[in-house]
């Protein structure tokens, strides 16, 4: 029998129809026979990260549960972004769909491809906002995700979009 690894992926878009984009994005990862979703968290309007000078996003999290090897989701979640229109111009640029792996249970890695935890979740509160509100419990080094968004300076610039149901199976 594989392993099966409880992942959470960050999701954005400040392109387009933002929300029809990740809920698509979010049916494609879905679709896959070998990636069961858990839950979404609501939807978040965010100031951009990094290059500031773009329009404002909308974010959100989501956790699955995949029997697939981290670069395998990886590949998965690179080709639902170019299926939806995502190029890859500037760093931290405009994108219609940005799918992150941020999280693997059990899984430690820093590839030039992948990099888990994600370097850069600890310190953005448009990840761990969604993120807190899927996962409450889930502890990074040893410490929980609320006591690291205690800390972060953009938590007040977040405006809830949309509060969706919340879907938990086991």
């Amino acid at each position: 029998m594989k392993k099966m690894y409880e992942c959470y992926i960050s999701i954005g878009s400040n392109m387009g129809d933002k929300e029809a984009t990740i809920r698509k994005a979010i049916k494609m990862l879905a679709a896959s026979d070998k990636i069961h979703l858990v839950s979404v968290s609501s939807f978040y309007e965010t100031p951009p990260w990094g290059k500031t000078d773009q329009p404002l996003f909308f974010n959100g999290a989501m956790c699955v549960r995949t029997e697939l090897e981290p670069m395998e989701l990886l590949r998965v979640c690179q080709d639902i972004e170019k299926k939806l229109g995502r190029v890859r111009h500037t760093h931290w640029g405009p994108r219609t769909i940005d799918l992150d792996l941020l999280y693997i249970e059990g899984v430690e890695m820093d590839t030039e491809e992948l990099t888990l935890p994600h370097k850069h979740m600890l310190d953005r509160a448009f990840v761990l906002v969604p993120l807190s509100e899927i996962a409450p419990g889930l502890r990074i080094k040893n410490k929980f995700i609320g006591d690291y968004l205690m800390h972060t300076r953009d938590k007040d610039d977040m405006v809830l979009i949309k509060r969706i149901r919340q879907r938990r199976e086991a």
